[in-house]
């Protein structure tokens, strides 16, 4: 079937945020093949490319992208018994809470803390996507790729994603695969994970939660934060968290502590969100950072600002620019720095975007 590649295609309807200019060229593949002869398409023509998944970890420039954007939507789930674990492959333009539900009905322990999270299962390894205590590194045994140099499909095994903390090997070369289908090894009749503190005071009159009480218990705190997909909350055009929380060292998280007490930001060292980042290092909110830097939940400038649920997530409420999302990011970064000596990185995907 031949290509139906499209000129002058807006993007801002294939994100989360609502923004972003047009892309020069589009087209929607559903199989390896159609992957293959887009790359090949655009190879000819040497324009650059980049492919798109289901846009909600995705900051577009007003500008838009000058080449090709291919958005990868195969379709597919198969599931395969191994020994004690369940093997489920799901190709990567799967919605990323239907796999969520379903492996929950299904009583398969290993995904169900990550209920809620928007998107495709196809940028799911990319990331690394992780909340609540869970991290997709944790189940995933191999990510089916599409080497974009050789344009030929190979199998990458865990071991050799480079998983890290909001990242891989994928994320730190974007230009190298397409990602085509992951396989997930999951527990069947396993006990869910409960070991994130606020899920856990969450469950706390739940003596044995199971998958689906851990499932439902996250997706209503998600719900609180406006981090679901929802037509009616205001704070729904987002790219959900904007910032990664910061990794630091013990010594620097302990600095950040004495300062928070002594300008009294918080009344003891408890009251400071840090979390054991391994290796004599420590894990910072970074909402927490943001709101006792002094920028609030509802923080606004014009058509964009923070939401008034999650100081972690910058809002575009209709009518604004990428330039006027990102200049309120800047001033987010820059306060923060000035008042802890952090400085904060952004989670999403800049595309065409100088940060």
């Amino acid at each position: 079937m031949p290509l139906d590649i499209a000129d002058d295609v807006p993007l801002h309807g294939y994100t989360t945020l609502g923004l972003g200019g047009p892309a020069r060229h589009f087209v929607q593949t559903d199989d390896e093949n159609a992957v293959v002869e887009a790359l090949r398409w655009a190879a000819a023509r040497t324009l650059p490319v980049f492919v798109l998944g289901g846009g909600s970890n995705l900051v577009v420039a007003d500008a838009g992208f000058p080449g090709l954007v291919i958005r990868v939507a195969p379709r597919g789930i198969a599931w395969r018994d191994s020994g004690e674990r369940v093997v489920l492959t799901a190709c990567a333009g799967e919605p990323w809470d239907d796999l969520c539900a379903t492996a929950v009905a299904r009583d398969l322990a290993g995904i169900e803390c990550l209920s809620g999270i928007p998107g495709l299962v196809g940028a799911t390894p990319i990331q690394n996507v992780g909340a609540y205590g869970q991290e997709v590194a944790e189940t995933i045994t191999s990510v089916r790729v599409l080497d974009r140099a050789t344009l030929t499909v190979r199998d990458v095994p865990a071991a050799a994603c480079g998983f890290g903390y909001r990242d891989s090997a994928f994320r730190r070369a974007p230009d190298r695969h397409v990602v085509l289908a992951i396989s997930f090894a999951l527990h069947p009749g396993a006990a869910p994970t409960v070991r994130y503190k606020e899920l856990a005071r969450a469950l706390s009159s739940t003596p044995r939660p199971t998958l689906a009480d851990v499932r439902a218990t996250v997706l209503s705190l998600r719900r609180q934060k406006s981090m679901v997909i929802d037509a009616a909350d205001d704070n729904r055009q987002s790219a959900g968290s904007f910032f990664t929380n910061p990794i630091v060292t013990d010594a620097e998280a302990d600095r950040i502590v004495a300062l928070a007490l002594a300008a009294g930001l918080a009344r003891d060292a408890a009251e400071v969100s840090r979390f054991s980042g391994g290796h004599g290092r420590s894990k910072l909110s970074a909402g927490w950072l943001i709101e006792h830097a002094g920028i609030a939940k509802g923080f606004r400038r014009g058509a964009v600002g923070v939401s008034t649920r999650h100081a972690l997530a910058l809002v575009h409420h209709g009518g604004g620019t990428t330039a006027e999302l990102l200049s309120l990011a800047r001033h987010v970064r820059d306060t923060v720095q000035r008042r802890f000596g952090v400085t904060l990185v952004p989670e999403p995907t800049l595309l065409g975007v100088e940060w």
